[in-house]
This record gives structure tokens, sequence and C-alpha cells, in this order.
């Protein structure tokens, strides 16, 4: 099993920035990828930003140029950094480990949650 844990969010003005941090404990030899998703009220979780074990990164268009996915293969840590950040970023974000180990959605390993709200 993978064990993950977010920090890092908050309120914040629009405009402002945020960095998000996850860690990852337990069989950490068995993630590939990393990412971060984020559920609205009343939509469906959607993906952020994802950044493979060989750092290749993908964006959701709507976070292009203002997300930055990056991580600590080392400590096995991922980080979002999010700039010029909208009300319509505000969400509950997710850390996602992808893993060889089967879980029940077959997407891998979640983290509890953090919580963003972007005040206008």
């Amino acid at each position: 099993q993978v064990q993950l844990v977010e920090s890092g969010g908050g309120l914040v003005q629009a405009g402002g920035s945020l960095r998000l941090s996850c860690a990852a404990s337990g069989s950490t030899f068995s993630i590939n990828a990393m990412g971060w998703y984020r559920q609205a009220p009343g939509k469906q979780r959607e993906l952020v930003a994802r950044i493979s074990s060989s750092r290749r990164t993908n964006y959701a268009d709507s976070v292009k140029g203002r997300f930055t996915i990056s991580r600590d293969n080392a400590k096995i840590i991922v980080y979002l950094q999010m700039n010029s950040l909208k009300p319509e970023d505000t969400a509950v974000y997710y850390c996602n480990a992808e893993s060889y180990i089967a879980t029940p959605d077959n997407l891998g390993f979640w983290g509890q949650g953090t919580q963003v709200t972007v005040s206008s």
C-alpha cells in the first residue's frame, strides 16, 4: 500500500499563489506517475496535472501557464505550484500516485484531499 499526505491548501485572494505538497510513504517503489486532481462542489473530479517518473508533465488546459507540477524522486514528494489563482480554481485537491499495485478504482492511491479556496 501507498500512503499520501497532502499539505499547503488554504484561502487566498484571486491572483495569489499557493504551493501544495504531497509526501508518499509505504510501498513507494511501486509508484510511477504522480499527479493532482481536484473536485469542486457538484462537479466530477478532474485531472489538474500529472508528472511521470521521468518528469514528463501534462496539464489541464485550464491551468496551463499558471500551475507547475514537480517531484522529488529521492523523497517521493510531488508539488503543485499554483500561481495567478482564480475563483474557479476553488476545489478540494487530491494527490494521486499511480502504482502497479491494484486498487479498487484502478487509478492508484489517493491522499485525503486539501481545500483550496480562492476569493474574488
